[in-house]
């Protein structure tokens, strides 16, 4: 089995967005199904995002585990998916700044037999 890319940022939001995060989220969560088929063809598995607030500035985190990021995030771009264009759309009204994270640590039990329990 390949190993998986694994990535994440913090993005810096622009003032007074919070309401669009919020509908941002509806949206993904009213169209799950159609959000895990853009998920499929790009071929990532895992895609977290989290809010933080730090001194008073909102920040989101978003992680991502895909067998290629960097073309997952290529495909993502010029996706014929509706969904990939309200994302887009949300990146060019909602962020101020990405701060890419270095990965220093990436522990993945899927690699590892289970333990036979016998009785």
């Amino acid at each position: 089995r390949r190993s998986m890319d694994v990535g994440a940022a913090l993005i810096k939001l622009k003032p007074n967005t919070w309401s669009k995060v919020k509908t941002w989220q509806q949206q993904f969560e009213q169209r799950k199904v159609e959000a895990i088929e853009t998920l499929q063809a790009e071929g990532v598995t895992v895609e977290s995002w989290f809010h933080v607030q730090i001194e008073g500035q909102d920040y989101l985190i978003a992680y991502m585990r895909a067998v290629d990021l960097v073309k997952a995030q290529q495909m993502a771009k010029t996706s014929p998916f509706e969904i990939d264009q309200v994302h887009q759309q949300f990146k060019r009204d909602c962020w101020e700044k990405v701060i890419p994270a270095n990965l220093l640590l990436d522990l993945d039990n899927n690699e590892q037999p289970r333990n036979q329990i016998t009785e």
